[in-house]
């Protein structure tokens, strides 16, 4: 096995000088529009299958030569379905270094737990590979901001997974909105709920056979192997996950400041606890943000809202997830299946539906928006089309939920610079929580 050194060393001599000098439309050129890219899926729970039907559903284009986890069942496992899926059995791996090094792999889809998304693709377009990279993009704003500049520097493609960018119902809602169906649109609320159990009080325990525990916490400070952490329930433990706003907000999120035509917002403001259970979880069930946006030009100012319910199940709209836009003369209700239109009195005026509302309880989400998603990034890769969401662009929405954390944390209003979303006038919020300490070592860098 290749050294973390021996890793870094390689890539930034060879494939990430290759990088540099290779653009994405000369890359289709050279590739061949007809032949397959070879796809590394890393982080195999979960998602990872909606990576797996996607690239299935992008099959004349697109091949799985190589999955890898630091679980050996589920390395198992997903390797079986992948061979059943796409037709021949990828090659398997433990560390995502040895997959990283060869040369053979154009593009890399990342599925694992928060804390690895920005180190993983930081190192992966630093080794020259097109990086797909599941929502967040990063576990804290200096690593989102670190992996724009990275991918900036490097010129390879990194699309963030938030697949609603690529829905088709969702795009034409906003050419609408733009086009004035609601008027101004100057207020969007987004929302999920679930009904999420306690985790419990974990205790010390012996580390699984299958489990490489060093590896998987990588980038996070060590500690020892507790019992209720692996193989979800790091969401809710702030060295690894980023909580429910970041798990599922970005989503919706993402959706409602695309829908408004904002970026980053002046001011941040976040309410919440944990109030269901007493247990090990670290971040709150119930939370309520609002991100604000001044007049500027015609407008009289923007704000969206975020709400999240983990344990708690009522719905919005009869939906469990979505966003609401409201403007000047009507709003629209959008989620994953579709769109209604009200009038101001909340009449209903028109819907549009392409599926069932979409459901908080689905841990994989394998759909046809994922397969789309994937879809454009394949197409940046070869054809040198414009993605649905680089990761310049879905950074934003994820800086935004981490400050929400942030104002969570420091129980006070933070005011931004809305050019790059750093906090000003306030250094104990900036200096403690802008960016994280890292296991000597393993932190990403430029």
């Amino acid at each position: 096995m290749i050294t973390r050194r021996d890793f870094v060393n390689s890539a930034v001599a060879g494939g990430a000088a290759a990088a540099l000098s290779v653009s994405a439309k000369s890359y289709g050129q050279i590739l061949g529009a007809n032949d397959r890219l070879n796809f590394a899926v890393i982080g195999l729970n979960s998602r990872a299958y909606a990576h797996l039907s996607a690239l299935k559903a992008n099959k004349a284009n697109a091949r799985i030569s190589h999955v890898c986890d630091v679980e050996s069942n589920i390395l198992a496992k997903f390797a079986k379905a992948t061979t059943q899926m796409m037709g021949e059995a990828p090659k398997t791996d433990r560390d995502f270094r040895n997959v990283l090094a060869l040369k053979e792999i154009d593009a890399i889809s990342i599925a694992t737990p928060d804390h690895w998304h920005a180190p993983m693709a930081i190192a992966g377009v630093q080794a020259g590979k097109h990086v797909y990279v599941e929502k967040p993009c990063s576990h804290n704003p200096a690593e989102g901001a670190l992996l724009v500049a990275v991918q900036k520097k490097y010129g390879k493609l990194v699309q963030m997974g938030t697949q609603q960018r690529s829905s088709p119902h969702t795009i034409e809602m906003k050419k609408k909105i733009e086009d004035g169906l609601i008027g101004d649109a100057y207020f969007a609320k987004a929302w999920y709920s679930n009904t999420r159990k306690s985790i419990g009080h974990g205790v010390e325990a012996p580390v699984p056979s299958t489990l490489d525990w060093d590896l998987w916490q990588g980038p996070a400070p060590r500690q020892a192997y507790t019992s209720n952490v692996q193989p979800y329930n790091w969401h809710w433990f702030k060295k690894w996950g980023t909580g429910e706003t970041l798990n599922n907000g970005t989503h919706e999120v993402d959706v409602s400041r695309w829908l408004l035509g904002v970026d980053f917002p002046e001011r941040v403001t976040s309410s919440g606890g944990r109030y269901a259970y007493k247990d090990d979880w670290q971040f709150y069930d119930t939370l309520m943000t609002s991100f604000t946006y001044p007049a500027t030009g015609s407008n009289y100012g923007r704000m969206i809202s975020w709400e999240c319910r983990c344990c708690n199940g009522e719905k919005w709209y009869n939906r469990d997830r979505g966003s609401a836009i409201t403007g000047t003369t009507g709003s629209v209700v959008i989620d994953r299946g579709g769109y209604e239109v009200y009038d101001l009195k909340g009449n209903k005026v028109s819907e549009f539906t392409v599926g069932k509302a979409a459901s908080s309880n689905d841990l994989v989400g394998a759909d046809s928006m994922t397969d789309a998603h994937f879809a454009n990034f394949i197409a940046g890769i070869q054809h040198g089309a414009k993605l649905n969401q680089p990761v310049s662009s879905g950074n934003v929405a994820v800086t935004m939920l981490q400050l929400s954390n942030v104002a969570w944390e420091v129980d006070r209003e933070l005011k931004l610079d809305q050019t790059n979303g750093k906090i000003v006038n306030d250094p104990e919020a900036m200096n403690k929580y802008w960016g994280r300490e890292y296991q000597k070592g393993w932190a990403p860098h430029l």
